[in-house]
């Protein structure tokens, strides 16, 4: 099926907005609020997003210099995006926003027009530009949760979340990967309600295993910005189940995922 990449940019441009209207409000105080990823604050999450869109943006326009730059990253293993993190601690929270604008504003016109199966190199396996595109809309999303769980604003879900569903159900051979995993043979089938209350079905309609969730749910548990027992989600198999449980739709090494909230 074809990918449409203007589509995909504006929705893009639709979740960064949304994002932006969260964040300019915010006092300079707010910004240094802990999120729940530990160790980073709100201003953490907006210059995570801010460097890697520039990475991404890099890697279209001058990949050798995207590998130097990923090169010495990688000096500092698994732990590169807390290094990236201390290194705009000092920056004003107004620098840092117009910073994440103008990163997000060259991204989107730098892949306008790009075919959406130019491969380009990232720190893991080289990606698609769409595959890029759709990254950068998961992580806007992901790390935008954590602002929102910070300032206890409520999620509001859009069909924006089917590019991150489509992400979550083709990296679940990743999700067993990176954890040493062997990928059971037999297929998983994915049932979601969209936000617009249409259905999102992916993988055959015979699996025995099945799982069936809101697309906000499904979304929130790939990004791991909910534990699973804080979902809705419903995992009938034993494969559809260890999935749910290991699932992991970005690039890295295992993340920690979030403790449940129902003690709380």
């Amino acid at each position: 099926m074809a990918i449409d990449m203007n589509g995909l940019l504006n929705d893009l441009e639709a979740e960064t907005e949304q994002l932006v209207k969260v964040l300019r409000p915010l006092g300079d105080s707010e910004w240094d609020l802990p999120t729940p990823a530990a160790g980073w604050t709100i201003r953490d999450q907006v210059s995570h997003l801010a460097y890697f869109d520039e990475a991404a943006q890099l890697a279209l326009e001058d990949p050798e210099k995207f590998k130097a730059d990923a090169a010495v990253l990688g000096t500092y293993g698994d732990s590169f995006p807390d290094e990236i993190a201390k290194r705009y601690r000092s920056v004003a929270p107004s620098e840092l926003l117009n910073w994440l604008k103008a990163a997000r504003t060259g991204l989107l016109e730098a892949f306008s027009g790009v075919d959406a199966r130019q491969r380009l190199a990232w720190y893991g396996p080289d990606m698609s530009a769409a595959s890029s595109l759709t990254a950068r809309l998961m992580e806007t999303f992901a790390h935008g949760v954590d602002i929102l769980d910070t300032l206890k604003i409520p999620i509001v879900a859009t069909n924006r979340l089917a590019h991150i569903a489509h992400l979550g159900y083709s990296t679940r051979g990743f999700s067993y990967a990176i954890r040493g995993l062997e990928l059971p043979k037999l297929p998983v089938r994915m049932e979601l309600l969209a936000p617009d209350g249409t259905a999102w079905n992916y993988g055959p309609q015979d699996a025995k295993d099945v799982v069936s969730a809101s697309a906000l749910d499904f979304c929130l548990v790939v990004t791991q910005r909910r534990n699973l027992s804080d979902t809705q989600i419903v995992a009938s198999g034993p494969i559809a189940s260890q999935w749910m449980e290991i699932a992991q739709a970005y690039a890295g090494p295992p993340g920690p995922g979030r403790e449940t909230q129902m003690s709380n």
